[in-house]
């Protein structure tokens, strides 16, 4: 009966390929997609027993090799052997009897010599058989241990051994005695040593695992206590803080450790204080903000009941009222705008200054006597500078600016505790295009700890309950004029310097 074979049909063998494609890409990105939902421990763990059992079997391959090579050329010494044995019989011929327990003692089924140039069958093989494989030890037993290409060559043999059918015989050549075309043959059944590779490759597999399994585990564990609780514990710490950064109790308590570890914990203990203290400070700026909304409304309608009181004051006819009058309002209408631009503050954008050409010395007068000035047996005012003395800045802002360093001077003298009298001079003067204007006074000074934050809010006071927003203000105001505020060094008291460009320099 004739068989027919129908062929493929080439719709469907076009789009087998496809389809084969299509499910080994999603197989992989289901493999990569468990591989990144994987924690880091048991990514650690998976990778430390690959890397062990890859490296066991780079050993297990060239042993099987080695045990391989080993067990022919112990048949080869067993066939020599019973080549020298035959040699005492008369003529080489060796009874039957014993040419089977020459066979049998060598596991061979025929042996052959070639000495002196000279080839004789020491046992000829009993009956026909057909020689599947040739392998020839000469050069491999020569030269064991050595040679990349060698090893590789006896690895591939090897592997042939288990995966080649059963029943197979073989053909081994071997070198025998010293002269180089001495040798000896062996025709042997490859099953015995398919099952003697077996056996040995299951105890050394079955070491192997177990090496593995113990190596594995100690790499493990090492790089769990130095790497991964270290790491897990930054990440979960991070985790604690970003639910409440305010929390001081939150912040990482870093470990002695000196490795990159330690200074890992050190830098984000670092990090998560100093963004700790700035959300704190901007948490109280926002309580000071609500706090100034709340009262600015009410504070504006009694500065406002006050200016109407003091318009009235115009018409007393007294002299000293008509003296201080003019002054009380203008105090008043810097309190008034003061008040309203009161919210400013960490706001956007300051208001631009708008700069004027000015004489210098009456408004460091009108500072000295809005805060009091001089104050006789108490504090004594100076102000130092030319009278035709004209600077380029904005009045009520150079004004808040004064003010803030001249008050903060007073309350400097007045908390001293060993002497509560003291001086304050004021001191300006031109230079080319900029006006330099020093604040001095003869009280305790800038203590040492308030220097690095003098101008940072709520950080820089020096005094009980202050915020220290004085001096930040002040450098705003400077700033937005193009010049700098900065402390000097001096000997006693506290000296700060004020540098203002002309606008034509910029």
């Amino acid at each position: 009966m004739q068989r027919t074979f129908s062929e493929p049909d080439p719709k469907t063998a076009a789009t087998s390929e496809p389809e084969t494609g299509f499910w080994a890409s999603r197989f992989a990105r289901a493999l990569k997609q468990a591989w990144e939902r994987r924690g880091l421990p048991s990514k650690l763990l998976l990778l430390t027993a690959a890397f062990v059992l890859m490296a066991e079997a780079l050993i297990f391959l060239p042993s099987v090799a080695n045990y391989r090579v080993s067990w022919l050329a112990e048949r080869l010494t067993a066939a020599q052997l019973a080549a020298l044995a035959s040699e005492a019989f008369p003529g080489g011929e060796v009874p039957s009897a014993l040419r089977a327990d020459l066979l049998r003692t060598a596991q061979v089924r025929a042996i052959a010599s070639r000495r002196d140039g000279q080839r004789r069958l020491v046992l000829p093989v009993d009956g026909e058989l057909t020689i599947d494989a040739v392998y020839d030890l000469r050069g491999e037993l020569a030269s064991m241990g050595s040679g990349i290409g060698m090893k590789l060559g006896q690895i591939r043999d090897a592997l042939g051994v288990f995966f080649a059918s059963d029943g197979r015989i073989i053909r081994v050549v071997g070198a025998s005695g010293s002269e180089s075309g001495d040798l000896i043959e062996i025709v042997i059944p490859e099953a015995p040593l398919k099952a003697a590779m077996v056996r040995y490759g299951l105890n050394i597999l079955g070491l192997s695992i177990i090496i593995s399994l113990l190596t594995a585990a100690v790499v493990y564990f090492a790089l769990s206590r130095l790497l991964v609780k270290p790491l897990t514990r930054i990440t979960r710490n991070m985790l604690h803080f970003s639910e409440n950064p305010e929390d001081p109790s939150r912040i990482m308590k870093a470990s002695s450790r000196i490795d990159e570890v330690g200074i890992a914990e050190r830098e984000l203990a670092s990090m998560q204080t100093e963004l700790a203290g700035l959300l704190a400070q901007k948490n109280r700026l926002a309580q000071l903000g609500l706090a100034v909304s709340k009262i600015n409304h009410d504070l504006r309608n009694m500065l406002a009941n006050a200016q109407l009181i003091s318009d009235r004051l115009v018409d007393v006819p007294d002299p000293t009222v008509q003296r201080f009058v003019p002054k009380l309002i203008a105090s008043l209408d810097r309190a008034i705008s003061f008040c309203n631009s009161s919210l400013q503050f960490g706001g956007a954008t300051e208001a631009p200054p708008r700069r004027e050409l000015m004489r210098l010395k009456p408004l460091v007068e009108d500072v000295a006597e809005s805060q009091g000035l001089p104050r006789d047996g108490q504090i004594a005012f100076f102000a130092d500078m030319e009278d035709t003395l004209r600077i380029d800045a904005d009045r009520d802002q150079l004004f808040r600016v004064m003010s803030n360093l001249v008050r903060n001077a007073m309350q400097a003298i007045e908390g001293a505790e060993d002497q509560p009298t003291g001086e304050i001079h004021v001191a300006a003067r031109r230079e080319g295009r900029k006006v330099i204007v020093d604040v001095t006074d003869t009280g305790p000074g800038v203590p040492a700890r308030a220097r690095d934050n003098l101008f940072k809010a709520f950080q820089g006071s020096t005094k009980k309950g202050g915020t220290g927003l004085g001096l930040v203000i002040a450098s705003e105001l400077v700033q937005a004029h193009g010049g700098t505020l900065k402390l000097m060094d001096g000997d006693g008291g506290a000296h700060f310097r004020i540098e203002l460009p002309d606008r034509s320099v910029h």
